[in-house]
């Protein structure tokens, strides 16, 4: 189901372009009625990136108003062994490699603790394909984190590590999420997707699912009562086709689940992969590919500017492209920053307010499913 906005009628007056294909686009974005493929293309191949802007910020303000949200979150890379070997990857390292880690679970936990310096709401706990760890560990993992921090929600595990997870405890994909369930999952992140087409998948991420796997464990997880996330990795060798097509699926999938909370366009990075030859994306690259999913996604509540991989200043602009929320703190991520990131390993909630404010948005503390968090010194609740 598109999600309902009424924009005001002399907003029809106030669209101005030179480009001759948006205007029957603006007509319908104003409308409220949902684009299609050809839509979605001219969107990707007009230059006149100020009115697709301005169309993907009325939707935007129409939803959440100037209201943008963040939060208090600790990434855990528990492990960056991996028996996969995707040319867009510089996180994974083959077993043996001087450079490889795993963390026991006390490290896990320890790290975990380590940025728990402003209540943490959310650990997001994403790794390696790792061949040697049993089942078993990511179960105690998880459990171990819950014990320690009752209170923090635990977004762990893309769809590609789930059926992973699910051939080396030799489950099903459902039997698999119910264990994961049991020992304290809440929900989902997501990555994984890439680009869907088949085509640039055997070029990036032969060694992953396919786009059809992925499609089919998130609908699942949305079955069994799970929120996810949704991703998309741009900037490579996909094309404007790939990207409208890709786009186009998740909407699909979320108009039959509604599971989906939020996506993310992830920039790629492609400094110490095997496709280092390729240049890096362009400011106007990201900040159309921010607008363009806010006006296809037209069934997504929300759309984040990823800071870690936009850059601060970006993900700022993007909030008047169509974003509505910076993600969070972070506190620790290994997996861009192994690619040639060069953002900050972490954020304040004080520096991600002062991005926020300086954009003229109005900051709002949020947990994982997007309730408001309020806070006493150092402690939080969530409000109902």
């Amino acid at each position: 189901m598109i999600l309902t906005m009424s924009i005001a009628t002399d907003a029809k007056a106030a669209f101005r372009t030179y480009d001759p294909r948006l205007e029957p686009i603006a007509a319908k974005v104003l409308a409220g009625e949902r684009l299609d493929f050809a839509d979605g293309m001219a969107l990707y191949q007009s230059k006149d990136l100020l009115a697709v802007g301005w169309l993907a910020n009325s939707v935007r303000e129409k939803l959440h108003g100037d209201v943008t949200y963040f939060n208090v979150n600790r990434h855990i890379n528990y492990t960056n062994v991996c028996v996969a070997s995707c040319r867009l990857c510089a996180f994974g390292r083959k077993k043996g490699d001087p450079a490889g880690y795993t963390m026991t679970l006390e490290e896990a936990w320890k790290t975990a603790g380590e940025g728990y310096s402003e209540a943490v709401t959310e650990f997001h706990i994403v790794g390696g394909l790792q061949p040697e760890l049993p089942f078993q560990y990511y179960l105690d993992l998880v459990r171990g984190l819950k014990e320690r921090f009752p209170k923090v929600h635990i977004k762990a595990f893309t769809m590609v590590e789930i059926n992973f997870l699910a051939r080396i405890a030799k489950l099903s994909v459902e039997e698999t999420l119910l264990q994961l369930r049991e020992a304290g999952v809440d929900s989902m992140p997501g990555g994984g997707a890439e680009i869907f087409a088949e085509r640039v998948r055997t070029v990036i991420c032969d060694h992953k699912i396919d786009g059809t796997e992925w499609i089919n464990t998130a609908r699942l997880v949305h079955q069994m009562g799970f929120k996810s996330n949704a991703t998309m990795l741009y900037g490579h060798v996909e094309n404007d086709e790939d990207r409208v097509d890709h786009l186009l699926k998740l909407r699909a999938l979320q108009d039959e689940t509604h599971g989906f909370q939020a996506f993310i366009g992830l920039a790629f990075h492609p400094e110490n992969t095997a496709l280092d030859h390729l240049p890096v994306t362009t400011g106007f690259c990201d900040i159309r590919q921010i607008a363009v999913s806010r006006l296809l996604l037209d069934n997504f509540p929300h759309i984040k500017a990823y800071w870690q991989m936009l850059t601060p200043k970006i993900a700022q602009i993007a909030l008047r492209f169509g974003a509505d929320d910076l993600d969070g703190t972070v506190v620790e991520e290994k997996i861009y920053h192994d690619a040639g990131a060069t953002t900050p390993q972490g954020m304040t909630r004080k520096e991600l307010c002062r991005l926020i404010t300086e954009a003229g948005r109005t900051p709002i503390e949020r947990d994982t499913l997007y309730h408001a968090v309020e806070r006493t010194g150092e402690s939080f609740s969530i409000a109902s």
